[in-house]
């Protein structure tokens, strides 16, 4: 009888620390807040990491981005001259949008008040968005910076060709700090997550567009060379399924899971250099 009683005793006991285990108790604002601080910088290591982890695919896929961003870099100089042949003639307001929606400091507060939207409603999906757009956007813009003193490239504004170089400073050089674009990678970089919220190829496919806006008007302006916003964007979407790939493990709530993927090739051909969306 004793072992009987004793056995029921324990066995109720381990019940009990399962169902404290498994019962998640509700977090207050600042809990939340301090969490996903710590996932945004979490995700931001976690996309700087990957490549060390990097196989065969992985590291296929972003030969063809190293193989097209080269195909580019041989037609810079004559794509500028193309772009520079119509560029009067766009219009004032798309001009605007595209200097403007790629600036950091705009960039933040979209990606802000995303994420307090929904750290206030209790909303984590929301939040989740929200996390991914800043640790997207600050690991991006960390790594654009960083680039930019190590590569040192001539802008189109600075009267040199694309194949001129001032490389290693600590401190940027005005109109030698080419590449990577970083208006190119924060725009594409929040399309980019936004699109994920949908399960539309062509709402997909709009954001995309709406979201390389800003690259072209910053070749359109002789900040940068095509090269320079490909390879941006082509990054962008690396630190993007990166991070996402990380939050997967700290919240419940996913994004829509198609059994349709989208997927990114390079198709590189004798004068030709395009990106091919299968959706």
């Amino acid at each position: 009888m004793r072992i009987l009683l004793s056995t029921i005793f324990i066995f109720s006991f381990l019940i009990g620390i399962a169902q404290t285990d498994t019962i998640k108790q509700p977090k207050n604002l600042w809990q939340e807040f301090t969490y996903d601080i710590g996932n945004m910088f979490g995700g931001m290591g976690y996309s700087y990491s990957r490549p060390f982890h990097w196989k065969g695919k992985q590291w296929g896929h972003f030969g063809m981005i190293t193989a097209g961003t080269a195909g580019l870099y041989f037609v810079d100089d004559e794509f500028e001259h193309w772009v520079n042949g119509f560029s009067g003639d766009a219009p004032d307001w798309l001009i605007t949008y595209g200097t403007e929606y790629g600036s950091p400091e705009n960039n933040y507060m979209l990606t802000g008040a995303v994420y307090l939207t929904g750290l206030f409603t209790k909303n984590e999906k929301l939040r989740r968005t929200g996390v991914l757009l800043i640790s997207s956007a600050s690991a991006a813009g960390l790594l654009q910076q960083v680039s930019k003193r190590i590569i040192g490239r001539a802008r189109p504004r600075s009267g040199d060709s694309s194949d001129v170089f001032d490389p290693f400073h600590l401190d940027r050089v005005l109109n030698y700090d080419s590449f990577p674009s970083g208006h190119a990678m924060l725009a594409f970089t929040n399309a980019y997550v936004i699109a994920k919220q949908f399960k539309s190829p062509w709402v997909k496919a709009g954001l995309y567009a709406v979201g390389s806006i800003p690259g072209f008007v910053r070749i359109m302006d002789d900040y940068h060379w095509i090269s320079d916003v490909a390879f941006g964007m082509a990054i962008s979407v690396f630190i993007v399924e990166a991070i996402d790939r990380y939050l997967d493990k700290k919240y419940d709530q996913k994004y829509n899971d198609n059994s349709k993927k989208l997927s990114w090739d390079l198709n590189i051909g004798p004068g030709q250099v395009g990106v091919i969306m299968r959706f």
